[in-house]
């Protein structure tokens, strides 16, 4: 990649699921909470220290660390090639010491020789709409959220006419592959993942498949036979440091719908079952990623009685 590492930074390592790469944002901010499910903080992540003065004089201080990633690698899939992560340590909601922490990062990242697919992201509590305007107005989008639900399950819907859900087997590994390959490319335009040749991407995404149909739980809905809609759902024993309310949480990692199938109740019938299976006893509730910028995907999970709990914004 172009250009050198700076001073106390360097490539991220990639984690297996469910603990994907796109979870690299899952960092700690010391503030005040905005949102009674925020998790109390932590420790600041690793990486170089930042400091900034706002317009009244005061100094503020983030962490930002630059990752790095080969075209083929697993991480390749969920970022750019280089990605420069900004953790703001700011003791409560400020637009002001967030614009001006921006400001410094975008000033270093504008100095540095960067390759074709640069990034840099900033992780913050979604209902902090003060430092929502600092973001937007240096250039950042909301790629990326974090949304929780805490309800119980809803009643078993009765399938469709012609719509069978069914645990995947290894013989449906191609099945799988394949419906997760479609969302990945659906959801490109609009999020953090990146579409990488489809040798690369089989390669990469294939053993995962068939580690996930032995441990987790992948649903596969069929209309009449035919494969139309995917759920690939598991639990994680406590949550995300800094992310997640303490506690076992059920994600939802990946739901996919063919395009003839959409809009059909496919997803709806898929989540509903995801839900029932997920929320065992002890479960805290389900989580999930989604873009807020794709035009179905965030109004579904809405209905679906999900809420963001945090925002990743992307200057790119």
């Amino acid at each position: 990649m172009a250009g050198g590492p700076h001073q106390g930074v360097g490539p991220v390592e990639s984690a297996a699921w469910p603990a994907v790469p796109r979870h690299r944002h899952l960092r700690l901010q010391a503030i005040v909470t905005v949102d009674p499910l925020l998790p109390p903080p932590a420790d600041p992540p690793e990486g170089e220290r930042v400091h900034a003065r706002t317009a009244d004089g005061r100094q503020v201080t983030g962490v930002l660390y630059r990752a790095v990633h080969e075209p083929d690698s697993w991480g390749s899939l969920w970022s750019g090639l280089e990605t420069w992560e900004l953790t703001p340590l700011l003791e409560h909601a400020d637009a002001g010491g967030m614009a001006a922490l921006l400001a410094v990062v975008r000033s270093r990242v504008d100095r540095a020789t960067l390759g074709p697919e640069w990034s840099c992201t900033v992780c913050w509590p979604s209902r902090d709409t003060a430092a929502t305007r600092a973001l937007l107005d240096a250039g950042f989008a909301a790629l990326d959220a974090l949304a929780v639900r805490t309800a119980p399950p809803e009643p078993a819907r009765p399938p469709q006419d012609g719509l069978t859900i069914r645990l995947a087997g290894q013989a449906d590994a191609v099945e799988v592959l394949r419906l997760w390959l479609e969302e990945l490319r659906y959801s490109e335009p609009v999020g953090l993942n990146r579409v990488r040749s489809l040798e690369t991407m089989v390669r990469l995404l294939e053993p995962e498949v068939r580690r996930s149909i032995d441990f987790d739980r992948n649903w596969l809905a069929e209309a009449d036979g035919i494969p139309v809609g995917l759920a690939r759902c598991g639990w994680l024993l406590r949550g995300k440091p800094g992310r997640l309310p303490p506690g076992r949480w059920g994600l939802i990692n990946t739901l996919s719908v063919t395009r003839d199938a959409r809009g059909g109740g496919v997803g709806a019938a898929l989540v509903n079952l995801a839900h029932r299976e997920l929320l065992q006893p002890g479960v805290a509730g389900t989580f999930l990623h989604y873009s807020p910028l794709n035009p179905l995907s965030s109004v579904f999970w809405h209905r679906q009685g999900y809420r963001p709990l945090w925002t990743t914004w992307v200057l790119r």
